[in-house]
């Protein structure tokens, strides 16, 4: 498999032919204005409002918002983790391992996962990057072409389906009417090198956004180098019809991701930089190459209805050599459509109703296959081969009832949804040479309603109450084996019962003025049948439903604007996550009251930032001169494991870094250069857990300090 996915990566049209080729078809389109970033204030942003758009302030549900700006001003645009590093309720954090992509969680939901996202929804520009069973990988998301993302928790996020603990939604920038051209270059510590190359512009109704960039890394830890390529493209085409098509290609290719594996406690304090252990003796590391296609059709047929479709294929090859002298490949083929229709309709005087009715229907086949290896290369037959099918039939409304005169401002807003899931997960074995058939097949059916009210005091200030219900499959990974006589077999485990939620929350949003933006929430969530690990033993895991939990707490964002000069952000979270009653994992009685692992208690990111020549509006908007940030980051001590004792432990730890920029003109194009350094106080922390790890090799050691520099040049053609 390995040679192939490398054949296939030599193979390919070259991404920088495929933007030359766009530079040259948008060289004719008409010079009117320049591309731009600038934004209106994010409580006018148009958001999605569950299955309806609506204004951000408006929106009945805790919502982070991270622009353009945002996104170039949080580091060096590899890791999600950098963006979302400050959305309140999100713990995102960077493993410093590209074999395993970061750990993001939303109100506790995903950390469990040792690698990629689980109980997380992605979606990029507006098609599914997360699997039918709950898999996503935040990896393929393309930072460098982004224009906005938005991140959202709650019950309005059940309205998404299956694994929707949070909703993470990313847009690719729009063009320009000038055509341009742009490229960057970022260094840093640990051999940090990124390039990136970027061509934009119309012509007519058509625009385009084409994006490349390489990243080669060497690593901080031993064994952690990585060389990643992606290409990310949008065409839109603004038809007379009143129809708008946009369609999305992109690539993903990770042809190596050293894995540096976990250490434990007494590694991590005696030497964070070092390989766990089998690391390097059997050559640890990923392999991955994904591409994807895409449609978005909107159709406007005339002021209050609209009709929207999306379709999409791809495919995505993963290899991986493990520590356990194991090897395993997974060949996915995917695709996927959906369907809604959406309607305004008066209602009394003064008010309107808001409707949605829509379908997706997504399918996942995957061949999964795996052997012995011996110093990272395969060795030996096959000891496993089967093929494994995901897929979700959906159906989903919502109605959002605005009461009151419309001209004057409607006094309350109620929200209704509903999505019904069927959501199939199958095995077929096709090894045979051990003479036991491990197929299987479970089928997963939800009813997901939803509930809402939101009081306007003032077109400013807006207070609101959300109930819920969701549910969470297991994935292919995690009913991937069962536990029988000989201890874990390679066997597929169709016992595995959804976990099932209730999800509850208040909230505040005000917005008195352009300097001002406050939002506030309360919730409480509880879940039937989580998915807890039973058993784990060298590198394989076995799932179960073992108990209920209870995830309850608060989140507070605030950003002010001082003067013309000076900004400040804050955001808080509150989390407490525990087991309502007592189970066993393997031998291991697990208490009622204990705390879920990979979750801090208590997370607070705090910024301030300068710009020479004052904020563009929409701050922080996109400032000439010189600017600059100093940002800090505090998290509480998280578990790494249910085995709760001080080696699975990670302590708690503050960080400050601290940001400079400078945007000139120069001689007809835009120049930027920037500078970061990060773990100013050079502080040892944990970035991140694998929990429950069966070897108690638990810790992924965060970086030191570090520095990252970039220069950034576009120009219009």
């Amino acid at each position: 498999m390995a040679a192939t996915m490398m054949q296939s990566f030599q193979s390919r049209p070259g991404p920088v032919s495929l933007i030359l080729a766009a530079l040259v078809g948008g060289a004719a389109a008409p010079a009117t204005a320049q591309t731009t970033d600038a934004q209106p204030p994010q409580a006018q942003l148009l958001v999605q409002g569950g299955r309806l758009e609506q204004r951000a302030l408006d929106t009945p549900a805790f919502l982070s918002v991270i622009g353009a700006e945002e996104l170039r001003a949080a580091g060096a645009q590899v890791h999600l983790s950098e963006a979302l590093v400050h959305a309140p309720g999100v713990v995102a954090l960077n493993r410093h391992n590209f074999a395993q992509d970061v750990q993001i969680s939303i109100r506790g939901f995903g950390a469990r996962a040792p690698f990629g996202l689980r109980g997380v929804r992605l979606i990029a520009d507006g098609i599914p990057a997360t699997t039918p069973d709950g898999q996503g990988q935040a990896s393929t998301v393309s930072l460098t072409s982004a224009g906005r993302i938005e991140v959202r928790a709650g019950p309005l996020a059940q309205l998404y389906g299956n694994a929707s603990g949070g909703v993470i939604q990313t847009f690719t920038r729009e063009a320009g009417e000038e055509a341009q051209v742009l490229a960057g270059l970022t260094l840093g510590s640990a051999g940090l090198q990124r390039q990136h190359l970027q061509a934009s512009g119309r012509s007519g109704a058509l625009g385009l956004v084409a994006d490349y960039s390489a990243l080669d890394l060497q690593g901080w830890r031993e064994h952690s180098a990585a060389i990643r390529r992606q290409f990310n493209s949008v065409l839109t085409a603004d038809l007379p019809t009143g129809s708008r098509v946009r369609l999305v290609a992109n690539r993903f290719e990770m042809p190596l991701a050293l894995d540096p594996l976990g250490l434990g406690s007494t590694q991590w304090r005696d030497n964070p930089r070092q390989a766990g252990a089998g690391a390097m003796a059997q050559r640890t590391r990923k392999l991955v190459a994904q591409d994807q296609i895409g449609a978005v059709v909107e159709h406007r047929v005339d002021d209050s209805r609209r009709l929207q479709w999306r379709v999409y294929a791809g495919s995505r090859d993963n290899l991986q050599y493990q520590a356990s002298g194991r090897w395993v490949g997974l060949s996915r083929v995917f695709h996927g459509t959906g369907l809604q229709w959406q309607q305004t309709l008066a209602a009394g005087v003064g008010g309107r109703i808001e409707a949605v009715l829509g379908f997706d229907l997504d399918r996942s086949d995957e061949l999964r296959q795996g052997g012995l290896s011996t110093a990272g290369e395969k060795t030996g037959p096959l000891t496993r081969d089967e093929n494994n099918r995901a897929g979700n039939t959906d159906a989903f409304g919502q109605i959002r009832w605005h009461l009151g005169d419309a001209l004057a401002g409607a006094p309350w807003t109620l929200t209704a949804g509903w999505r019904h899931s069927h959501v199939v997960l199958q095995s077929q074995d096709r090894f045979v040479a051990d003479r036991r058939d491990g197929s299987g097949r479970v089928d997963y059916r939800h009813q997901a309603p939803v509930l809402g009210a939101t009081w306007h005091l003032q077109d400013t200030l807006n207070l609101y109450a959300n109930w819920g219900r969701g549910f969470e499959t297991p994935t292919l990974a995690e009913a991937a084996y069962s536990l029988g006589s000989t201890g874990i077999e390679p066997l597929f485990n169709p016992h595995l019962r959804a976990a099932r939620s209730l999800h509850r929350e208040v909230g505040l949003k005000c917005a008195p003025s352009a300097a001002i933006r406050l939002e506030a929430a309360l919730f409480r969530i509880d879940v039937a049948d989580e998915i807890v690990l039973a058993r784990s033993a060298q590198g394989n895991s076995v799932f179960a439903n073992a108990t209920s939990t209870r995830r309850q707490g608060a989140e507070l964002f605030a950003r002010y604007a001082a003067s013309r000069h000076w900004q400040a952000r804050l955001g808080l979270s509150r989390l407490s996550a525990r087991y309502e009653s007592t189970f066993a994992s393997g031998s291991l009685q697990v208490p009622a009251g204990q705390a879920l692992p990979g979750l801090p208690a208590t997370q607070g990111q705090a910024a301030v930032l300068w710009a020479e020549k004052g904020f563009a509006t929409g701050a922080p908007g996109m400032p000439l001169g010189w600017s600059g940030s100093v940002e800090g980051l505090a998290r509480s001590a998280m578990w790494a494991a249910d085995a709760q004792s001080a080696v699975s432990r990670a302590p708690g730890y503050g960080l400050l870094h601290l940001r400079l920029r400078h945007r000139s003109h120069l001689r007809g194009a835009d120049l930027e250069a920037w500078a970061a350094w990060e773990n100013l106080g050079h502080r040892p922390y944990v970035g991140s857990v694998i929990v429950n790890q069966a070897g108690g090799q638990y810790f992924e050691p965060g970086m030191p300090r570090q520095w990252m520099a970039g220069v950034r040049l576009s120009r219009a053609l």
